[in-house]
């Protein structure tokens, strides 16, 4: 099966909020292994939308349309469905009678615009909205599928959960491929320096096949791969997985959907260790990173971002020959800092920071990405030099990532 998504909405287009969507349902039908051939944004105009939807059912098994299902005068998508498929508009009294319960809750009425949203295309399959007003629907039409969704996230992935993926489930039988995957989070190293190094693997395998994702300060590696079975899809992928792993084992920080705040957090309470950060190039991003996690404050003791050198000095006790003589951004600072923020707060553990983020700073002896990272236990401190690529974010998102991996890999040895 293949399909085909169209997203409304102005706000998109003008780049007002995030398409979210795109890669939520690209994923979800991805794990049906329905494979999504394209995806198209148009604005709130009746051209653009029933233009897009006649292409789309032209071409595709599934259409799945987003946005558009409000009360005002340019939320148009159901008005564009109903003349794409030649169906009246009916009011569903079910529909209505949900919206009445909506503003009855909060000791209203229905505002006589919003009774438009109860209005939906002859024949069609209604999708209640739990979490809003505005219902979607699910139409068979000539052999195509057609979904119409709302637009607000938490409107649109419930309801898509919930009744549209049963359905596609069904109408799939033993047509679909059971897709299983994994990821591999990797930091340190650039999307071309990891495609060199995997790219003898990429061009031998097509099932399962591997693929990239680039954030700021990481590359994700996805191995996926499509089987009638979920044992033989993940046999496939756990092969090759070894495979790549080994090849980039220096640079994973997480696997799936692991973020590594959390997993570095349950492994300092696991141990009864704390820890304290002391940071300059990522200003705090660690900090801000470990105590994103509920119930941190069980591990985390606090920070100091020590921007300038006399704050290296004064309070965290780096020595000021070090920095005189090998500069603030060395692997002597890095180490200082670290100790000095474990000494300072009395923690089990302490990391330092210090790196040059850029644009500007960098030299032929110490480029914009160089990053040392310092780690202080009670056996030693270990440091380790980075040089992260891409952007300023990327590099103060890069270097918080290698902290917690070096964090995390230390911790893991002692279980």
């Amino acid at each position: 099966m293949k399909a085909e998504i169209i997203f409304t909405g102005t706000e998109l287009l003008l780049g007002q909020i995030a398409n979210t969507h795109a890669q939520y349902l690209g994923e979800r039908l991805s794990a049906l292994g329905i494979e999504t051939t394209r995806q198209v944004t148009v604005g709130d105009d009746w051209e653009g939308i029933t233009g897009a939807l006649r292409e789309a059912l032209g071409r595709a098994d599934l259409v799945i349309i987003t946005g558009g299902l409000g009360p005002t005068e340019d939320d148009l998508t159901m008005a564009a469905v109903a003349e794409v498929l030649e169906r009246p508009l009916v009011l569903y009294e079910q529909a209505l009678r949900r919206i009445d319960e909506y503003f009855a809750a909060q000791g209203k009425t229905t505002p006589p615009n919003v009774v438009k949203e109860a209005y939906l295309p002859e024949g069609a399959k209604l999708l209640p909205n739990e979490n809003g007003t505005a219902p979607g629907c699910l139409l068979e039409d000539r052999g195509k599928i057609l979904v119409v969704l709302p637009g607000p996230p938490r409107e649109l992935q419930p309801m898509y959960e919930k009744y549209v993926e049963p359905r596609l489930r069904e109408k799939l039988g033993n047509e679909a491929g059971v897709l299983y995957y994994r990821v591999l989070k990797l930091t340190g190293i650039s999307e071309c320096a990891t495609q060199e190094k995997l790219k003898d693997l990429a061009a031998s395998s097509v099932n399962p096949r591997i693929g990239y994702v680039v954030k700021p300060g990481e590359v994700h590696v996805r191995i996926s791969s499509t089987a009638s079975t979920q044992d033989e899809a993940r046999l496939r992928v756990e092969e090759l997985l070894k495979k790549v792993e080994e090849r980039v084992k220096d640079y994973v920080f997480a696997y799936d959907e692991e973020q590594i705040e959390e997993v570095v957090g349950q492994l300092l309470r696991d141990r009864g260790f704390t820890i304290g950060v002391a940071e300059s190039c990522t200003g705090g991003l660690l900090g801000g990173r470990l105590t994103n996690v509920p119930g941190s404050s069980d591990y985390f003791l606090g920070g100091v971002i020590a921007y300038a050198n006399e704050v290296k000095e004064r309070v965290l006790g780096v020595p000021s020959e070090v920095l005189r003589t090998v500069g603030a951004v060395s692997s002597q600072t890095a180490q200082a800092m670290a100790e000095g923020i474990k000494r300072l707060l009395g923690t089990t553990l302490g990391v330092g920071i210090t790196g040059i983020a850029g644009p500007g700073g960098g030299t032929p002896q110490k480029p914009v990405g160089l990053v040392y990272i310092a780690l202080a236990t009670p056996e030693g401190t270990e440091v380790k030099r980075f040089e992260f690529p891409g952007h300023r974010a990327a590099v103060r998102q890069g270097a918080v990532n290698g902290a917690l991996m070096m964090v995390r890999r230390y911790l893991e040895k002692g279980i």
